[in-house]
C-alpha cells in the first residue's frame, strides 16, 4: 500500500531504485516510530497534568513566598525607612550645606570676584599700554633686522642648492639610469622568462596529476553516490514523518480507547454511586438532621440575644436609677426662641406666612 501522504505539488518521475527503496524504509520506520510517538504522546500528557496540578500551583505558592520574603520587606524597608530617612538628610544638607554655601557665594565670594575683576582689567590695561608703547616699536626693529639677514641667507642658499643639484644629477642620476636600462631591465626580463616557464611547467603538472583525477573522481564517483545518498535521506525524512503522523494517529486511538475504558469502569461508576446513592442520603440527612439542627441553632441564637439585650436595657436602667438617687434630676435645657412660626403658623409651600398676604 501507498503510505505517502497526497500533496498539491507535482508528482516528478521516479526511477525505480526509488520505489524499490520507498516500502522498506516506511515499513521500518513506522514500526521504530509508533512506540517513540506513543512514549512521547504518554509523556506529554502526564507532563500536562503534571502542570496543572503540581507545578503551576507550586509556583503560584513559592511566588507568593518570594514576594513575602524579599518583595515586601524590602518594599517597608524603602517606603518607611529609606524614604523618610533620605527626606530628612536632604532637609539637614541643605540646611547644612546648601544654604551656608549660598551665603558664601553671595556675600564673600561674589564681592571677591568683583574685586579681582576690576584689579584684572586694570593690570591688562597696563599690558596693553606696554605692548603698544614699548614691545611692538621693538619688534618691529627685529623684524627689519631679521628680513635682511633672511635676504642675505637666501642668496647663499639658492647658490649652494645649484651647485649640489649639479653634482647630484651628474654623480647619481646618470649613473643609476644607464644601471637600470643597460643592466637591471634586461636581467629582469630573463628572470621573468623564466618564472613565467616554471609556472606554466607547474599548472600543468598540477592540473594532470591533481585536478584532472579530482574532477573524474567528483564526476563519475562522488555525484552518483551522492544522489543515491539523497536520494535515500529524502525517503527516510518522509519516512519518518510520515510515521509520526500514523503513530499520532494510532496513539491518539489508544488514547481515546484507555479514556473511554477509564470512564466506563471508573467514572460512570463513581457517577452512579453519586446520582443514586449519595445525593439522596445526603439530601435525607440534610432535611432529617442539618436543617433542624440549623433552625435549633438559630433559635438559640435569637433567644441568646433577646436576653443580651434584655440584660443591658436592665442595667442600663439601673445605672440611670442610682445616678438619679446620687446626684438628683438632670436639669432641663431652657426651649430657644426659634425664628421659624410653630403649630398652625408653620410656613408651608401652600400658603403665605408674610403680614400683606397672612389671613
Amino acid at each position: 500500500m501507498d503510505l505517502e501522504k497526497p500533496s498539491a505539488r507535482r508528482q516528478e518521475p521516479e526511477g525505480c531504485l526509488v520505489v524499490a527503496i520507498r516500502l522498506p524504509v516506511r515499513i521500518v520506520a513506522l514500526l521504530v516510530v509508533v512506540p517513540v510517538r506513543m512514549a512521547w504522546d504518554a509523556l506529554v500528557v502526564a507532563g500536562r497534568f503534571l502542570n496543572d496540578t503540581v507545578l503551576r500551583p507550586l509556583g503560584r505558592a513559592l511566588l507568593w513566598l518570594g514576594r513575602a520574603v524579599f518583595v515586601w520587606p524590602f518594599v517597608g524597608l524603602w517606603r518607611y525607612v529609606l524614604v523618610p530617612l533620605g527626606t530628612g538628610l536632604a532637609w539637614l544638607g541643605n540646611v547644612l550645606l546648601v544654604v551656608p554655601a549660598v551665603w558664601l557665594y553671595r556675600y564673600v565670594l561674589t564681592p571677591s570676584g568683583h574685586a579681582c575683576a576690576w584689579l584684572g582689567r586694570g593690570v591688562l590695561a597696563g599690558l596693553a599700554w606696554l605692548y603698544a608703547r614699548v614691545l611692538t616699536p621693538i619688534g618691529h626693529a627685529l623684524m627689519w633686522v631679521l628680513k635682511g639677514l633672511g635676504a642675505v641667507f637666501a642668496a647663499i642658499g639658492l647658490g649652494v642648492f645649484g651647485a649640489l643639484a649639479w653634482l647630484g644629477r651628474y654623480l647619481v642620476v646618470v649613473p643609476a639610469v644607464w644601471v637600470y636600462q643597460w643592466v637591471l631591465a634586461p636581467v629582469g626580463r630573463a628572470v621573468s622568462a623564466v618564472v613565467t616557464g616554471i609556472g606554466v611547467a607547474l599548472y600543468w603538472t598540477v592540473r594532470v596529476l591533481f585536478v584532472l583525477p579530482a574532477v573524474g573522481l567528483y564526476r563519475w564517483v562522488l555525484a552518483p553516490v551522492g544522489r543515491v545518498l539523497a536520494v535515500l535521506g529524502r525517503e527516510i525524512r518522509d519516512a519518518l514523518g510520515h510515521a509520526w503522523r500514523v503513530a499520532g494517529r494510532i496513539s491518539l486511538a489508544v488514547g481515546r480507547f484507555l479514556a473511554g475504558l477509564f470512564r466506563w469502569i471508573f467514572v460512570e461508576p463513581v457517577r452512579w454511586v453519586y446520582r443514586t446513592v449519595l445525593t439522596p442520603v445526603g439530601h435525607a440527612v440534610r432535611d432529617a438532621v442539618l436543617r433542624p439542627v440549623a433552625d435549633a441553632a438559630r433559635s438559640v441564637g435569637r433567644a441568646t440575644r433577646q436576653a443580651l439585650t434584655a440584660a443591658r436595657d436592665s442595667v442600663r436602667q439601673a445605672r440611670a436609677d442610682v445616678r438619679r438617687m446620687l446626684f438628683g434630676e438632670p436639669r432641663q435645657r431652657e426651649a430657644v426662641a426659634r425664628r421659624e412660626p410653630t403649630g398652625r403658623e408653620t410656613r408651608t409651600l401652600g400658603s403665605s406666612t408674610t403680614a400683606l398676604t397672612k389671613d
